[in-house]
């Protein structure tokens, strides 16, 4: 039996729903999600290993008109990933209307020459007519090599979804080891979920604001002790972050801690600082700093 691998782009607009697609598809959390736009900053790659083939899926940045040098990259990133994929999923939120940020996307994948699937989410949220109408609307506007309706949220039609892109893969070898799921490590997971806290407790410009730096890590056989600096742009959205008495901060502490002790199954000391970097979105020593303009070469031709 020959074996399979590839690598597959997830692209699409904030908020389709690309990174829950990605943990379906892998039974596991690699991405953080939030309702937020622009939750995702990195090109995060999951890695599905089966008997027969090797899925490795790129999450990316949604694709945005960018206000800053960060959005910039992130959609440099992103473009990157479309280019080096052997197929592109590009996910659509159904229930949402076509509009000008799905026509620029439209356009690049039409000059990429590389297999798409449309994938339409969240389709859960249709009624039958409502999603045969979407269709039709689609098949309309290109053809794409398949369509895909699909529920990341609730895991529909995802077996055949892996099946059918299965079949556009090359022969080909393990690109990573079995036991692998992700290319990015345990510091970037760790400040990711710290982030992803502040994204669901804060509003307005804050979430946009923040970048998260793991400090310090020390592991014993029972607990995990971190420190990590959350950085800001603004005096004022360092005080938001605090909260009176310290309760924001706290509640966003408690909140990853949490989380990190499921990840560790030991005890998780976290310590959390804010600092205010000032325009840090648009310092390109700070972007390289905190993680963002490391544009990683997903795999080699």
């Amino acid at each position: 039996m020959s074996y399979k691998s590839g690598f597959i782009a997830i692209i699409g607009r904030p908020n389709a729903g690309k990174s829950t697609l990605l943990n379906a598809l892998l039974n596991e959390k690699i991405a953080i999600t939030t309702p937020k736009p622009q939750t995702t900053r990195n090109n995060i790659s999951g890695i599905l290993t089966r008997e027969d083939a090797q899925f490795i899926f790129t999450d990316t940045p949604g694709i945005h008109k960018p206000k800053h040098e960060l959005g910039k990259t992130l959609n440099r990133n992103a473009y990157t990933a479309i280019a080096e994929a052997d197929v592109n999923f590009w996910v659509v939120d159904a229930t949402q209307s076509f509009g000008s940020g799905d026509e620029f996307l439209l356009e690049k994948i039409k000059k990429s020459h590389i297999p798409c699937f449309l994938i339409l989410n969240k389709i859960d949220l249709l009624d039958k007519e409502k999603l045969i109408r979407t269709l039709q609307q689609w098949q309309e506007r290109h053809t794409f090599a398949e369509i895909f309706p699909v529920s990341a949220l609730q895991k529909d039609n995802l077996n055949d979804l892996l099946e059918v892109t299965k079949g556009y893969l090359e022969e080909g070898p393990k690109f990573f080891p079995d036991e692998m799921v992700s290319d990015h490590g345990e510091q970037f997971q760790i400040a990711e979920i710290i982030r992803e806290k502040v994204l669901y407790k804060t509003n307005e410009e804050v979430p946009h604001s923040v970048a998260v730096v793991i400090e310090r890590k020390e592991e014993t056989a029972t607990a995990v002790f971190l420190q990590a600096l959350i950085v800001v742009e603004r005096t004022s959205q360092k005080a938001i972050l605090i909260g009176k008495q310290a309760a924001m901060i706290r509640s966003i502490r408690l909140a990853a801690q949490k989380e990190l002790k499921e990840k560790f199954h030991k005890k998780v000391e976290l310590e959390l600082y804010v600092r205010v970097e000032k325009n840090w979105r648009n310092r390109s020593n700070k972007l390289q700093q905190f993680g963002y303009l490391e544009l990683e070469d997903t795999h080699e031709g």
